[in-house]
């Protein structure tokens, strides 16, 4: 993941190109271009069989360049930053800023193309892409562009944090205006990557997070929870209220657009139910028991998260940050109990 800022000064996450997919793409393109190529020098050679040789080598000199430079070109141009190699490889050509490609950045790139591909073996391409945080070769650092994975999982720009129900009534009163995004993000990406982690890696570093986070919410919460536990509050809140503010700006837009398009004593435009309440919808909080000795409150002297738990005290009172991992269940998820023993062993993933 990646962070692109747009011309309206507005961040946007995206997933940029890995180096073998764009290597698959390259192939790809290569391939067709070939093809391409020799069809079209195999015609012209028929097309001017008693022709003088200039005029056949003239002619096959511009089918050439015209397959290796105006097939990206072309493709980048009409498609908005797609070739067919780019195409099957789900993989998409954007500007610095996130706009679709120009034709002056299609044809950069393809003259750049020309000398790291077909001169010099790809070796250029390889060395800029290694080097650079973005996997920018010299065509998209000289055009000003930048290659994204357009085909992702659902689960990857998906809802990684849900409500714990212990905890919803203590999220309705926090303070987040000096959570900031970075440090809002950066918890989503550990949540997103929970089972991913080595449980050492990830209860060190869910403690870090969540003391970071801990420091600019207030109240503070009420015992000592769990690091992912705690965050997951926190950001479903955030994102509740957030789409809250989303909901009454639409009403907003949707209130002036009325007003100006409705004849004079006319009935005003119906507004959506969200946007009409006083603040952000409340769910109801399902009454379950009581919370167990991990949620108790802290004593004189006690940290206000658990410390790494000892995976064999038995089970854990939570909501796990992103369902359970595959295979068969060892627990009741996701309002159920942690599994006694060993956490399950993290899903292996691509």
């Amino acid at each position: 993941m990646a962070e692109l800022v747009t011309g309206e000064a507005v961040a946007l996450d995206i997933r940029v190109a890995r180096l073998a997919s764009r290597g698959c793409a390259v192939l790809l393109d290569l391939l067709f271009q070939l093809v391409i190529m020799n069809i079209l020098i195999v015609g012209v050679s028929m097309a001017t069989a008693g022709a003088d040789d200039a005029w056949t080598t003239g002619l096959s000199l511009a089918c050439v360049v015209a397959v290796i430079v105006g097939y990206p070109c072309a493709f980048e141009t009409l498609s908005r930053g797609r070739t067919l190699g780019k195409l099957a490889a789900g993989l998409r050509v954007v500007a610095d800023d996130g706009g679709p490609i120009r034709f002056r950045q299609a044809l950069v790139r393809a003259l750049a193309g020309f000398i790291e591909f077909w001169t010099l073996y790809s070796a250029p391409a390889l060395i800029a892409s290694l080097c650079s945080k973005r996997g920018k070769r010299l065509g998209d650092l000289f055009a000003g562009t930048i290659v994204i994975q357009e085909r992702v999982p659902s689960s990857v720009f998906g809802p990684v944090a849900v409500m714990p129900p212990q905890l919803a009534g203590w999220a309705r009163t926090l303070e987040l205006s000096m959570l900031s995004d970075e440090l809002a993000m950066t918890a989503r990406q550990y949540l997103s990557r929970f089972w991913e982690l080595r449980p050492d890696v990830r209860d060190s570093l869910g403690q870090r997070i969540a003391d970071q986070v801990a420091v600019v919410v207030s109240p503070p919460p009420p015992g000592r929870v769990r690091p992912e536990i705690l965050l997951s509050a926190i950001l479903a809140e955030r994102r509740r209220r957030e789409e809250w503010r989303l909901a009454q700006r639409r009403a907003a837009r949707l209130r002036r657009l009325g007003q100006s398009e409705q004849p004079p004593g006319a009935a005003p435009a119906p507004v959506p139910a969200m946007a009409m309440a006083g603040g952000p919808p409340v769910a109801p909080v399902p009454q379950g028991p009581p919370m167990p000795p991990p949620f108790s409150a802290p004593g004189p002297g006690q940290p206000r998260f658990l410390p790494p738990p000892n995976y064999g005290a038995g089970p854990y009172q939570g909501v796990l940050p992103q369902g359970p991992p595959p295979g068969p269940p060892q627990g009741q998820y996701p309002t159920g109990q942690y599994p006694t023993g060993q956490y399950p062993v993290p899903p292996q993933r691509p």
